[in-house]
């Protein structure tokens, strides 16, 4: 059993879907599984009363470890996509060994939900190697779409590099320190760059060509798109696959509506999603915490 932490940053607008994030990831593990797992919170905002109540649903979810502490991110941080991303984005540079306490971290992203163990892709990893999948939506730099703007245009040779995702990571603690420098160094030169903030500048990091990047295999990072299909065949431009995938381990709701909004399209995914974010809000009701709160959906049995 591998000896791992899940890494997630919060902040007070994100309080409620990480809350549901970890719900998901504690359904998906074994017992004994959770009880070897810590999760370490990195935070802009959070209250005091806010962390000691994520504490409590972490506590109860079966976790063996719990720590939280707050950070600020780096001056260099990047903000161009500002509709449903905050700065808070650019705390994934700031885990460090010290923190993380375990050889293995996984991050998630507080908008997604996990269905299945999301822990074999460190079977793949070497020492300092950071595994990452490949973006759906953007998969090669200097294919399609707004990532990383004129980067191709200075520099040719770049094109058709892999693009990847930042929703999700693999990787060592040691490398840790490794990610933290190239990324502040990619910024410091590339960041007219950046339109897709933190996750443009790590990136620049990849693509210059010493970043120890593997690549994971994209159910553990795979895109709801039935609630953009519901709008729109403009997904279709960059994927064929259907929208529904059986095997799919993580579960991402990339864009800006996001399922714990009233103005998402309530496909099955959404609402299997509400099933979790009701469950979380009983849990959060329990412990007596009333200032979190979300539309009550009314789910079909």
């Amino acid at each position: 059993m591998t000896v791992l932490a899940y890494g997630f940053c919060l902040d007070e607008k994100y309080l409620l879907p990480g809350l549901v994030t970890v719900g998901s990831l504690a359904e998906a593990l074994r017992p004994a599984e959770r009880g070897q797992a810590a999760i370490r919170v990195l935070t802009l905002d959070l209250t005091r009363q806010h962390a000691a109540t994520l504490a409590d649903v972490v506590r109860r979810a079966g976790f063996g470890s719990f720590r939280l502490r707050w950070a600020t991110p780096p001056r260099s941080a990047v903000m161009t996509d500002t509709d449903y991303i905050s700065v808070t984005s650019y705390l994934r540079f700031a885990f460090t060994p010290e923190f993380v306490e375990r050889p293995y971290l996984i991050y998630v992203d507080a908008d997604t939900l996990v269905l299945d163990d999301p822990a074999a892709p460190l079977n793949h990893l070497r020492e300092g190697q950071l595994g990452l999948t490949v973006d759906e939506f953007n998969p090669r730099i200097g294919y399609r779409g707004q990532a990383l703007p004129g980067l191709v245009d200075d520099r040719p040779e770049l094109r058709g590099l892999p693009y990847y995702n930042a929703g999700m990571w693999w990787t060592t603690t040691s490398a840790l320190t490794t990610i933290r420098g190239g990324v502040r160094s990619a910024l410091q030169t590339g960041k007219q760059y950046v339109f897709h903030n933190d996750q443009d500048a790590l990136n620049l990091w990849a693509a210059a060509g010493t970043a120890p990047v593997t690549s994971v295999d994209a159910r553990y990072n795979r895109f709801e798109l039935a609630r953009f299909l519901e709008r729109s065949d403009w997904p279709r431009r960059y994927t064929s696959r259907p929208p529904y995938a059986t095997d799919t381990a993580v579960l991402h709701f990339v864009g800006s509506a996001k399922p714990w909004l009233t103005n998402c399209p309530p496909t099955s995914d959404v609402r299997l999603y509400r099933t979790a974010l009701a469950r979380t809000l009983r849990i959060v009701d329990r412990l007596g915490e009333h200032s979190i709160s979300s539309p009550r959906f009314r789910i079909a049995a």
